[in-house]
């Protein structure tokens, strides 16, 4: 019988796979400015530190990280996991739980709690890669609205009560993609009325310490009284995106069963990655390694700021306090997908806005991410999306 005949789970009916991958694949180009991705910059990655710390750890104890470990983490990790939980970001937990990567809290928060049809409020736009992982597990999508200081909570409240959902999923800090921060009001008006409904709050935070100027805020959790709110971080952007260490933190039962499902998907997270992790916090290396990051990030930052800044009047942009992105809004009748094939041609590269609303449209919309190229990059790739821009 021909392949062609195969049917699929009907999960995937509704989801193509990421543009933003796809996108990667003319990143690659010879010669390529990119604006397209949220990597970290080369240059923040400790490859000499990461190499040292691996030696370290398999010299004292190389048998037992290189055998099978538990779900719930190697246990050198899951006691400086919970110090720094406690200590850095202020919460006062019942449990973390080591993953692989933040994408899996999240994969694992819909496989415990999500059946197909329950519905999960989302912030529109959002983060591409987690609305796909919500799509598969079959759930309804319900956007709410926003501002510059994050999701609107008087919204949100009026679609709670309208489509009681199973869960509200945010990123509250230098949000992907346009760069937000919620404010300290919303945070603790998000964790009431997750308490007052009875609603699990998803409270993804992988840009959190990515700061460059302004106030840390404290996390949504920090406000919860019953546990509906479950803590997603990574060190991803702080250490390295290809060691895939993650963690959830939050009530004992729902991350049981996250930590039930996590068997069945990858057995427990690496323990050589978790061990060299386990070593930044342990040794205190990581507050040195995020200023001198964020150092350079705000540099970049920064200079796509002033490029914008003479960009042609009706170009709107966020001015973010940190993180990795920078949203923009071109006049009405500007498609910045017509306006990314001319870029590909010239050799620079960006997402287009409409990849990450549940409802597509937002054609004129754009996400910039300045991480990934230097300071001379920044300038010849932003000249040429400005004479783009201009012709449009």
């Amino acid at each position: 019988m021909d392949l062609q005949n195969l049917s699929y789970a009907r999960r995937f009916d509704h989801v193509s796979g990421s543009a933003i991958r796809e996108i990667f694949k003319v990143i690659a180009q010879p010669g390529m400015i990119s604006f397209a991705g949220g990597n970290p910059s080369p240059a923040a990655l400790p490859d000499q530190k990461v190499s040292e710390l691996a030696q370290a750890v398999l010299a004292e104890n190389g048998k037992a990280i290189l055998q099978y470990g538990a779900t719930e983490g190697y246990p050198p990790f899951v006691e400086s996991l919970r110090a720094y939980v406690r200590d850095h970001l202020g919460l006062d937990v019942p449990t973390v739980l080591p993953v692989t990567g933040s994408t899996q809290a999240m994969d694992l928060l819909c496989k415990a709690l999500i059946n197909p049809g329950d519905r999960i409020i989302v912030e529109n736009p959002s983060f591409l890669g987690n609305l796909q992982c919500m799509k598969l597990y079959e759930a309804e999508l319900v956007p709410v609205n926003s501002d510059d200081e994050g999701l609107d909570p008087d919204h949100l409240e009026a679609l709670i009560r309208e489509v009681r959902p199973k869960m509200i999923y945010t990123i509250p800090t230098f949000q992907n993609p346009t760069g937000r921060t919620l404010s300290l009001e919303r945070r603790k008006r998000v964790a009431q009325l997750a308490n007052q409904y009875g609603v699990v709050v998803a409270e993804d935070d992988p840009y959190r310490d990515l700061r460059y100027r302004g106030e840390s805020l404290p996390p949504i959790k920090s406000f919860d009284e019953n546990g509906w709110v479950v803590f997603m971080g990574s060190f991803s952007k702080t250490i390295s995106p290809g060691l895939r260490v993650g963690f959830m933190a939050g009530d004992s039962g729902i991350l049981r069963k996250c930590t039930v499902g996590k068997q069945s998907s990858d057995v427990h997270t690496a323990n050589l990655n978790q061990a060299i992790v386990d070593q930044y916090l342990r040794r205190n290396l990581l507050p040195d390694h995020i200023r001198t990051i964020s150092s350079d990030y705000a540099k970049q930052c920064d200079r796509m700021l002033k490029q914008l800044a003479s960009f042609p009047e009706g170009v709107k942009y966020t001015r973010p306090e940190g993180g990795l992105f920078i949203w923009a809004e071109l006049p009405g009748h500007v498609s910045a997908l017509d306006l990314l094939q001319k870029a590909i041609e010239r050799k620079v590269a960006f997402v287009p806005g409409t990849h990450f609303y549940t409802d597509g449209g937002h054609l004129n919309t754009l996400r910039l991410n300045f991480s990934g190229s230097t300071l001379e990059q920044i300038d010849q790739g932003m000249d040429i999306l400005r004479e783009l821009v201009v012709q449009a």
